[in-house]
């Protein structure tokens, strides 16, 4: 007897279900995954700080007050010696279309010599507004005092502003400003990729999990005994010997797919602006939570007492004080255990806890045992 079409559907779906969870699961698993150049960089490659002090020119009456910032009227007359322009060092220049600067780059790896870069540009003395200004050449050294690049450029500032009458009003920073491409490379800082047969790779954060997990892929990717642990940070990687082909290999090295472990339950605690982050980790055990709150409001104010035009008193002003002290309803509630971070920041905002409060409070929890993660006050 053949099966009805009722039986042979029972016999399709489940199979069918299964599939669409397997799906799922890989998905989820894709989505989780991150890259090892996301994770890791490699040892050697970095960016180096460049900086440089000149002159911004063109500034329309904004500049710096020259006789508050005695050292932009100094740079003014060694740039004009320099330029075949003689000054008396006692002359008193008042030049407000000027201002001193501090100039500031990050210089790429493998930059090459005539490569530009985008410079930052912001204002050391009193200058109301670098806006429309221009940067004349300034030399920008590195930490070694060598010159590395010049910067020369014309500022790009957003925001605007004004000022009359002593009134000011201002949109956004006005004392620092950005040239596009502003900084031209003259001299190239050598980067080596590895040393010898092996290049490494530093995580970007000490996690024994996730740095062996790297590993892993790697020598599953590559060939086994390709990559080794040295540590919960550095990673050895046996690369090839040629520089082109080491390129490559480094270019398939990073886009492959890791998933890390699970960071550490950890929540930072800044007590000057109030601000609390918690990541997803976080749990806590049962425990019960009791907020109250108490204000005191003091109101002091001047009365006058004045007497009738034909009486014979006089004038008296009299200070008197109020003092209202509000206790407000304490209430208490309970917290079950393993609840993730939404349940956390509902059940605590649901005693109408403010910023300050929430300090308070999960540094109490912590010290009752009750909350599963490292508490970072910075």
């Amino acid at each position: 007897m053949s099966p009805t079409i009722g039986s042979q559907a029972s016999r399709v779906l489940p199979w069918t279900a299964v599939l669409a969870g397997l799906i799922l699961a890989l998905l989820s698993f894709s989505a989780a995954a991150e890259r090892i150049k996301d994770l890791a960089s490699v040892q050697g490659v970095r960016n180096n700080q460049l900086v440089g002090y000149g002159l911004v020119f063109g500034l329309d009456g904004t500049g710096d007050q020259t006789t508050q910032t005695p050292f932009t009227t100094q740079s003014i007359i060694n740039m004009l010696a320099q330029l075949g322009t003689t000054l008396a060092t006692t002359q008193s220049l008042q030049l407000k279309n000027v201002a001193a600067v501090m100039v500031t780059a990050s210089l790429p790896p493998f930059s090459r010599i005539g490569q530009q870069i985008d410079v930052t540009v912001s204002s050391m003395g009193n200058a109301k507004s670098l806006r429309g200004g221009t940067l004349v050449m300034t030399p920008m050294k590195g930490a070694d005092g060598q010159i590395y690049a010049q910067a020369q450029g014309s500022l790009l500032v957003g925001g605007a502003g004004a000022s009359a009458a002593g009134s000011k009003v201002a949109i956004n920073h006005l004392s620092a400003g950005r040239v596009i491409g502003g900084a031209t490379v003259e001299r190239e800082v050598p980067t080596a990729l590895g040393q010898g047969p092996f290049i490494h790779y530093e995580m970007g954060n000490t996690d024994f999990g996730t740095t062996q997990r790297v590993v892993e892929v790697i020598n599953r990717e590559v060939g086994p005994g390709t990559a080794q642990a040295v540590d919960g940070r550095l990673i050895r990687v046996i690369a090839p010997e040629d520089p082109s082909s080491r390129v490559a290999f480094l270019g398939r090295l990073e886009n492959l797919d890791v998933r890390p472990v699970k960071t550490a339950a950890k929540v930072i605690i800044n007590p000057r602006t109030g601000s609390v982050v918690m990541n997803q980790t976080v749990t806590i055990e049962s425990c019960a939570v009791a907020h109250g709150s108490l204000s005191v409001v003091i109101n002091t104010e001047q009365k006058v007492s004045q007497p009738n035009a034909l009486a014979g008193g006089q004038t008296v002003t009299t200070t008197q004080s109020e003092i209202d002290i509000k206790q407000g309803g304490a209430s208490l509630i309970q917290l079950k255990a393993g609840v993730n971070l939404s349940d956390v920041v509902k059940a605590i905002n649901a005693l109408g806890a403010g910023p300050q409060d929430l300090l308070s409070i999960l540094q109490s929890m912590k010290a009752a045992g009750a909350l599963r993660a490292e508490l970072e006050i910075i």
